[in-house]
C-alpha cells in the first residue's frame, strides 16, 4: 500500500518546523507558567491527543506529564496507569517466572506477587475519590480532559473493577480501556453496563490470526467497544484500517495511531517516525474529518527516540504531522 501523497508532502513541512524542537533543550518545569493559551488539538473536527504511555521513557507523574502535553498543544488524553502510580499505589515484584527457577523459587515468587496484589487491592478500596477529583482539576485547569482511563482491571476483583469505573467517571472519562482478550471482553463489559459507561479494548497483532473476528468480542456486551490500534492493525495484516473503521465506527470512541511498516516490508511490522512508515495515516484522518464521527485519535509513541530528542518532543512532532494533514 502506498502512503497518500498528502501525507508525504505535509510531513516535509512538519519535519522542518519541528527541527528546532529536536535540538533545543526544553525546560518542561516552566511550561505551565509560560502557557498563555489553553491547548487545542481538535483539528478539522477530529480530536487528536495521545495516550500517556507515550511518555513512559520520561518522568511521567501527572505534574510532569502536563507540561509535555502543553508542548504538543494536546487537550485530550488517554490516561494510563500513571494515575495510580501518581497517587502512591504499592509497588513490588509481580512474580515474573523464569524457566530456570526451581519449584521453591516459583512458590516464593508467587507468594511475593500475591502479597503485592493484595496490598494494591486494599489500597484501591481505601482510596478516597477526592484524590481523583484533585487529579482531574490539575488536568482541567491546564485545559486538558481525560477521555479514557486505562486501568486495565479485567483481572482484578469485582470491588476493584467498581473502583476503577468510579474513578474513571470522577476523572471525566467516558470509559475504561483494557487489552483485547476473550476473558476481558466477557467480564468487563458487564461492569461497564452497571456503571453506565464503556469498556474499550485495545488491539495488537491478534487481528492477523486466522479466523479472527471483532464481532465475537463485541457480542459479549453492548458496552463493549473497540480501541482499535490502526498501526498494529496495518503492521500485522497489511490491510487498510479504514475498512475496519467504516464497518465498526459506531462501536469505536477512540483509535491509537502509529506509523508502521507492513508485513511485506523488508523490515516488517516495525515502528517508524510519522511519515516514514506505511500506515495510511492521512487516509484515516481524512475519513474521520469527512464523516465527522466522534472518534478520538491518540498517538501511541513506540518508535525509537532519536538521539538528542525525547518522548515529549517526538509526541509533539506526531501531533504536528497530523495537524498538517487536517488543516
Amino acid at each position: 500500500m502506498k502512503k497518500s501523497a498528502i501525507s508525504r508532502r505535509k510531513f516535509l513541512g512538519t519535519a522542518a518546523a519541528a527541527a528546532a524542537v529536536t535540538v533545543v533543550p526544553f525546560n518542561y518545569s516552566f511550561a505551565i507558567g509560560t502557557q498563555t493559551r489553553k491547548p487545542n488539538s481538535k483539528v478539522g473536527g477530529v480530536q487528536l491527543g495521545c495516550t500517556t504511555y507515550s511518555y513512559r521513557s520520561m518522568p511521567h507523574k501527572v505534574d510532569e506529564v502536563i507540561p509535555y502535553l502543553l508542548l504538543a498543544g494536546i487537550n485530550s488524553i488517554e490516561l494510563r496507569s500513571v494515575a495510580e502510580e501518581d497517587l502512591g499505589i504499592p509497588s513490588g515484584s509481580m512474580g515474573r517466572m523464569s524457566p530456570n527457577m526451581s519449584e521453591a523459587e516459583r512458590a516464593e515468587a508467587k507468594k511475593a506477587a500475591d502479597s503485592v496484589r493484595e496490598a494494591q487491592r486494599q489500597w484501591r478500596l481505601a482510596l478516597p475519590m477526592s484524590r481523583y477529583e484533585e487529579m482531574r482539576k490539575k488536568f482541567n485547569n491546564a485545559g486538558i480532559t481525560v477521555h479514557i482511563a486505562k486501568f486495565a482491571p479485567s483481572t482484578w476483583s469485582d470491588e476493584e473493577i467498581d473502583y476503577a469505573y468510579t474513578a474513571a467517571k470522577v476523572l471525566g472519562s467516558y470509559g475504561i480501556t483494557d487489552e483485547l482478550s476473550e476473558a476481558a471482553c466477557q467480564r468487563l463489559g458487564k461492569f461497564a453496563e452497571k456503571h453506565n459507561s464503556l469498556a474499550m479494548f485495545h488491539t495488537h497483532g491478534q487481528v492477523a490470526d486466522p479466523g479472527f473476528s471483532f464481532d465475537k468480542y463485541l457480542a459479549y456486551s453492548p458496552a463493549n467497544m473497540l480501541n482499535l490500534d490502526a498501526g498494529h492493525y496495518y503492521g500485522a495484516t497489511g490491510l487498510h484500517p479504514n475498512d475496519v473503521i467504516e464497518k465498526y465506527h459506531t462501536k469505536m470512541r477512540s483509535i491509537h495511531i502509529k506509523d508502521k511498516t507492513g508485513p511485506r516490508h523488508a523490515t516488517p511490522n516495525a515502528n517508524m517516525p510519522f511519515g516514514k512508515g506505511e500506515t495510511p495515516i492521512a487516509d484515516i484522518l481524512l475519513l474521520l474529518k469527512k464523516e465527522k464521527w466522534p472518534i478520538n485519535v491518540d498517538v501511541e509513541l513506540e518508535y525509537p527516540i532519536p538521539e538528542g530528542s525525547d518522548a515529549a518532543r517526538e509526541t509533539a512532532k506526531c501531533i504536528e504531522y497530523m495537524r498538517n494533514i487536517l488543516e
